[in-house]
């Protein structure tokens, strides 16, 4: 993988938590804090944008994409949680969220022979 398909690759895991997270948080909003089905059908429309997002990656493998988003999203959803709803992770979710991040670079970023 070049550098740029690595950058590409790190921006559109940042675009699919952003979406994926977002439209779940909406759906939670409207749901959970009542705030109706306007918020619930944004969420599931944002919802539907990070599937389309997700196959933008360079990667062809669908398995390694979404295995590695995986890590992507743990780490997001704290983050997310920590400046939308003012959630403080203690060190064992900075932890896991590092081990998850671990395993992104892993699975996405090591060299692999042609």
């Amino acid at each position: 993988m070049t550098r740029v398909d690595t950058l590409r690759s790190v921006a559109l895991f940042v675009a699919a938590a952003l979406t994926e997270i977002g439209g779940a948080w909406l759906i939670w909003q409207g749901v959970r804090e009542h705030k109706g089905w306007a918020w619930i059908g944004a969420g599931v429309v944002l919802l539907g944008v990070y599937g389309f997002v997700a196959t933008l990656q360079p990667d062809a493998n669908f398995g390694r994409i979404l295995a590695a988003y995986g890590g992507v999203f743990v780490a997001g959803s704290l983050a997310w949680g920590m400046v939308v709803d003012g959630f403080r992770p203690d060190r064992y979710d900075v932890a896991g969220a590092l081990v998850c991040l671990a395993g992104v670079a892993v699975i996405m970023y090591a060299p692999r022979g042609a």
